[in-house]
């Protein structure tokens, strides 16, 4: 890949942001867990399912996340490791949270796609995949737990290569699985990696081994598993891709880890995959230019808003990638879409769920800032250029149903409840011209609860969620008479999204092909860029 750019400043270069992608309980929480506590940033991993005080896990701290054992929002979590800067994005790997993952994925440079040693490649996995590949993310693959029954190791590998249609390159190699699991061979830097089954937040020793043929090996592994690894391990020097930087870098190859990330081995090995091989900042596309994350200028986009991160404040969280430039506290940025500037005087760094005030952030950090709505998705924080970032999407809701107040006194605080989750893009709300009540549109059904529970435990408001006569919404555009005829036509089928754009919804794929047979000027939208 020969690149033209100028050399990052050093402070940029040694930032890695990535996501961790997989499909639900493949161990990606575990995993994150992993690398705060080798990145030092916590003493003691706690367990999704944790007994009784058993630590729980840092990166889920919603209610509903501690108790059902998943993840249903992306948190962002900062710390050292190997003289690298690392901003990890934990994502929802719930299919009814895909779209606070689609969202995610706009802000970072590079995932780390875990897959089941048992299960393979997931039809979650495969969509995340999807969304990875449409910007071309370098990945990084690590096959998690092989101290359980796994299928076998060449399988695995044709099945992503073959799935996913990308070349894998082994960095490391199992040596046995299930009960046998004894470690892997590091094929990168020729060194044997054993694993320690007696304490979890222990890493494995790491033996450094001159080759295959290194009599040392025979003291560690078995005669009968030794002469299986070096048959395998010549078998894939021979039948798979050679490992290759520059492919890894553009997205077309993916290099394979194997481990176990409840028995904390084989993550070091991928942390310094990713310290060494992973991308560092990349330049970011806005409407007008492509901004260089070496620019002096500070610029930066949302990608995701948390409201009541700390019920007893009612604030609202704005997760900003920092695009480029070096910031300060106490900064004046500019709010594009409100053409106002804004003093960030509290900017934060996250640690799952503990935060602290941060003094200064780089290109490719994550920072939060707290607001009280002025923030939404898709908006740009410059130092006074006009540009905005696109690309960043919203998907038209699958499933609607009518919300409406157990207490019919209280819909006003309803509506303000709803407008919240509307901007976290937790969920659509659409106010229907005609008729009371509101419409909530989610992509999964688990995101109905995960409302009613959020709007009862933050708002004090039992609500209850009925079915909706309209089966999907489209995004309404076009030359303003046209659209005017529209509306007056349907008025029973037209509402209003969180921002005021019409929205038409449809009961049948036949409504939407009447409209666009009489109204050809007329577009109907399932995705509207989230863009003001």
């Amino acid at each position: 890949m020969l690149d033209n750019r100028p050399k990052l400043p050093p402070e940029i270069a040694r930032r890695r942001t990535f996501a961790i992608i997989s499909h639900p309980d493949a161990g990606k929480t575990t995993l994150t867990e992993k690398f705060l506590l080798f990145g030092g940033a916590i003493q003691m991993a706690g367990q999704v399912r944790a007994k009784g005080e058993a630590r729980r896990t840092r990166s889920d701290f919603m209610q509903m996340e501690k108790d059902r054992g998943i993840s249903v929002s992306a948190s962002a979590m900062s710390f050292d490791f190997d003289g690298h800067r690392f901003n990890l994005v934990d994502t929802p790997g719930h299919s009814d949270f895909s779209e606070d993952t689609y969202r995610t994925l706009t802000a970072v440079d590079a995932a780390i796609m875990v897959i089941d040693g048992a299960k393979g490649v997931e039809s979650q996995t495969q969509k995340l995949f999807e969304v990875c590949r449409l910007r071309d993310l370098p990945i990084l693959t690590f096959c998690n737990k092989m101290d359980r029954e796994a299928r076998d190791t060449f399988e695995i590998i044709d099945e992503i290569q073959e799935n996913l249609a990308i070349d894998v390159t082994p960095a490391s190699w199992p040596i046995g699985q299930g009960r046998a699991f004894l470690g892997c061979y590091d094929l990168i830097n020729d060194r044997l990696e054993l694993m320690d089954r007696a304490d979890r937040n222990k890493v494995g020793e790491s033996l450094k081994i001159n080759g295959l043929d290194d009599p040392k090996l025979a003291q560690h592994i078995p005669a009968d598993m030794l002469e299986t690894l070096r048959e395998e391990i010549e078998m894939a020097r021979e039948l798979l891709p050679k490992f290759d930087h520059d492919s890894v870098l553009n997205g077309s190859m993916s290099p394979i880890w194997f481990g176990s990330a409840i028995n904390s081995f084989g993550v070091q090995e991928l942390m310094r995959g990713m310290a060494e091989y992973g991308p560092e900042p990349q330049p970011l596309t806005t409407d007008g230019r492509q901004i260089d994350p070496g620019e002096d200028k500070v610029t930066g986009f949302v990608f995701k808003v948390q409201a009541n991160m700390d019920p007893k404040h009612r604030d609202r969280v704005a997760f900003v990638r920092l695009a480029s430039g070096h910031f300060l506290r106490g900064m004046k940025l500019q709010h594009v879409r409100l053409g106002k500037p804004m003093t960030v005087s509290n900017p934060m760094l996250f640690l799952a769920a503990d935060r602290e005030l941060t003094e200064e952030a780089w290109a490719g950090d994550i920072i939060g800032i707290p607001n009280h709505g002025q923030l939404r998705i898709g908006d740009t924080l410059t130092e006074g250029e006009a540009i905005r970032f696109t690309g960043i999407p919203s998907f038209a809701p699958e499933l609607l149903q009518t919300c409406r107040a157990g207490d019919p006194l209280k819909s006003k605080h309803l509506e303000k409840a709803l407008m919240q989750f509307a901007e976290e893009g937790a969920a659509k709300v659409f106010k229907p011209m005609i008729g009371s009540g509101f419409i909530v549109g989610v992509v999964g059904p688990l995101q109905f609860e995960v409302l009613a529970s959020r709007i009862e435990l933050e708002y004090g408001l039992p609500v209850r969620f009925e079915s909706s006569p309209f089966s999907s919404a489209r995004w309404l555009s076009g030359p303003k008479a046209d659209v005017d005829k529209v509306v007056n036509s349907n008025k029973g089928h037209i509402a209003t999204d969180s921002d005021g754009d019409l929205v038409y919804m449809t009961r049948l794929q036949w409504d939407i092909d009447r409209i666009q047979r009489d109204n050809p000027a007329v577009k109907l939208t399932a995705t509207k860029e989230m863009m003001v």
